[in-house]
């Protein structure tokens, strides 16, 4: 599994060649040790993961099959979805494999492609979020020239943008653990591959690494978040300007589904990075992670059907239609 090749011009003189090694393999030390765990950890992740499957598919589904639902917003909600889905893939199916044959071995090779995927899901998130921001400051603070400004070349050209920018920022990830040759530990202390902590693990001199990934995470997520307080700024500055309270209830609920998002996807992000510099601890990590890789794209759908007034209409209509075609169809005119 561990292949030495380390040389002392390679690796610090401080520390000793043969405990630095190039891996083949690493470990994911997982959620717990306890077999009799297991079974309850299987199905109650298989189950998340197939209602945060089911759900966005949903939300999909009902955004395609509606014409009143072709617009910018919900272009960009359908969008995140399938976002969601391929983020939460990323990760769970591989932990419920491990949990399921009672292995923690990821390889070299599929770790970096985990992280790959996983830091470009992530990133097209952040930036739908913040094309989806602009989308609500247009709509609220330039009602009258919406169609003009949030154009279908417009659109596709945020979501097309979204997905090169994040497939840079997960290329620029992967090359610097590329050149991470020598490593003191192969065991992540988490479920996935995360990328923080493969950069905890080289032993080599990380300096400039650290300083090119600060610069990387100013580039890809101080600007898209920069972006969203700026959006919201203007569009609380626009409310407030509303002389009547129902003008302002009616303005304001149009963002509040994408504020809950918003809170959501953000606050679990901080949630990670506070608690893990104020108190460094494993499980604390793990936790938080679940909380912003499994239960928030799980709880997207359901904030916005719920939250929603025409995805709920959409949604009943969808029902109702099911349910006649059950009525004038039954089984046994088919065949059974």
């Amino acid at each position: 599994m561990l292949q030495q090749r380390c040389s002392p011009s390679q690796c610090p003189s401080y520390i000793e060649p043969q405990n630095l090694t190039s891996v083949s393999e690493f470990f994911l030390m997982g959620l717990s040790d306890d077999p009799e765990l297991q079974p309850l950890l299987f199905g109650m992740f298989l189950s998340i993961y197939l209602v945060t499957i089911l759900g966005n598919l949903l939300i999909v589904l009902t955004i395609s099959s509606d014409s009143h639902l072709h617009t910018p917003l919900y272009l960009f909600l359908s969008n995140l979805s399938l976002v969601d889905i391929g983020f939460i893939s990323t990760t769970v199916p591989k932990m419920i494999v491990n949990i399921q044959t009672h292995s923690r071995v990821i390889s070299y090779v599929g770790c970096l492609t985990q992280m790959s995927f996983f830091i470009l899901f992530g990133c097209m998130d952040g930036i739908l979020l913040t094309a989806m921001a602009y989308d609500r400051f247009v709509a609220v603070c330039h009602p009258l020239h919406y169609s003009v400004i949030m154009s279908p070349r417009l659109c596709g050209f945020l979501v097309l943008a979204s997905f090169l920018i994040s497939l840079l920022d997960s290329q620029m990830h992967n090359l610097i653990v590329l050149l991470l040759t020598c490593f003191e530990n192969v065991e992540i202390s988490n479920f996935f591959c995360d990328p923080s902590q493969l950069f905890n693990l080289a032993s080599s001199d990380t300096f400039t690494n650290n300083i090119v990934m600060s610069f990387v995470g100013a580039i890809f997520c101080f600007l898209p978040f920069s972006g969203i307080l700026f959006s919201y700024y203007k569009i609380i500055s626009s409310i407030l300007g509303v002389p009547s309270i129902a003008g302002k209830y009616k303005a304001f609920s149009t963002c509040g589904s994408h504020l809950s998002v918003l809170c959501l996807f953000y606050g679990t992000r901080l949630g990670v990075y506070f608690g893990s510099s104020l108190s460094p601890s494993p499980w604390k990590d793990v936790v938080t992670s679940i909380m912003y890789t499994i239960i928030t794209p799980m709880l997207n759908p359901f904030i916005y059907s719920l939250r929603n007034r025409d995805i709920k209409s959409t949604l009943w209509r969808l029902y109702g239609r099911l349910i006649s075609q059950y009525v004038c169809n039954p089984f046994w005119s088919v065949g059974w």
